[in-house]
């Protein structure tokens, strides 16, 4: 492992740890612009972290340590999915152990961690809310694992390195029907993983409709501005892993030199900054689904994620 690697590892991760407020404030920016609005501008989510961090840290009664651990757990996973995920390069300190299946893995407990420190404040919005985001993820997370498997198949490994590096090396394989098929299911998950519309509304706290925010509605101050960071960077991370697994053009390659390096950081901006766009520009002409509807959304994008291992298996089969 080269001192490059150590260095396009370290700076993938703090890109993401300052980019992830930012990316929010562009699709809150965005869709006040779409809407009419002025906005409060793409820097606002910082300020706001600011602002968080210096009010008192507030625990509701009766909660134990599941309440107070739930922010630095959904954290902690974040991070270390962002230090070894291929983002900037495809060599890193921790690419033996960037497996599809320890990322996914590492998204769950992150999402159990949150949930179960919503129902440790013993509130009716917390289970509520806990409810559903379960529900919500025992459909969501396996459909990541078969979309991106699918997406392993032809590359012959399940390391996420290994597969941005065949896309590149093949890159008509993002427009056979395994990747069109791969891509569609993993759009509607990551909008259901990073609480989106039409599956959850984050601008809102309506008690009818709100998922995610029930869970962490009793949060305030540090604790809070934890939850929100944690939050912008998970749906950075998650949009920068669909970019690279489909269009991983300017990821720098193995034993990457300094220009190549900063090719990469530039081309990991770029690529999210437009996914965070359209995924604003989108969200302004789509409404909420009915609670019931989402289980159907998200068994539909299951099932785009089956065919595409399907056609995959029959691909490699046939060659």
């Amino acid at each position: 492992m080269t001192a490059a690697a150590y260095l396009a590892g370290f700076v993938q991760l703090a890109v993401v740890m300052l980019g992830a407020p930012l990316l929010i404030g562009l699709v809150r920016q965005v869709r006040a612009r779409a809407e009419g609005r002025r906005g409060a501008g793409v820097g606002q989510p910082w300020r706001d972290l600011r602002k968080q961090l210096r009010k008192q840290r507030v625990t509701p009664q009766g909660t134990t340590v599941v309440f107070r651990a739930g922010p630095v757990l959904l954290a902690a996973t974040t991070l270390l999915i962002a230090a070894i995920a291929p983002l900037v390069a495809l060599d890193s300190p921790l690419d033996p152990v960037a497996d599809l299946f320890a990322v996914v893995g590492l998204l769950l407990v992150g999402t159990v961690a949150i949930t179960l420190a919503g129902i440790d404040t013993a509130t009716a919005f917390g289970g509520m809310g806990a409810s559903r985001q379960l529900t919500f993820a025992a459909l969501v997370e396996p459909t990541i694992l078969l979309a991106v498997f699918a997406l392993s198949i032809p590359a012959g490994s399940a390391n996420l390195g290994a597969i941005v590096g065949h896309t590149l090396d093949h890159p008509g394989q993002v427009l056979s029907l395994t990747g069109v098929l791969a891509f569609a299911a993993l759009v509607l998950v990551i909008v259901a993983e990073t609480g989106r519309l039409p599956v959850d509304n984050p601008a809102t706290h309506l008690e009818l409709t709100m998922v995610h925010e029930a869970v962490v509605l009793e949060y305030a101050g540090p604790r809070l501005a934890l939850v929100e960071w944690a939050e912008g960077m998970r749906l950075a991370v998650l949009l920068a892993l669909l970019a690279n697994l489909f269009l991983p053009w300017g990821v720098a390659p193995a034993a990457p030199g300094l220009a190549q390096i900063g090719i990469g950081v530039a081309a990991l901006v770029v690529k999210v900054a437009v996914l965070g766009t359209l995924l604003a520009g989108a969200e302004v002409f789509i409404a909420k689904l009915r609670l019931f509807r989402v289980p159907e959304l998200l068994a539909g994008s299951f099932l785009l994620a089956l065919l595409a291992v399907t056609f995959a298996n029959f691909v490699a089969m046939q060659g």
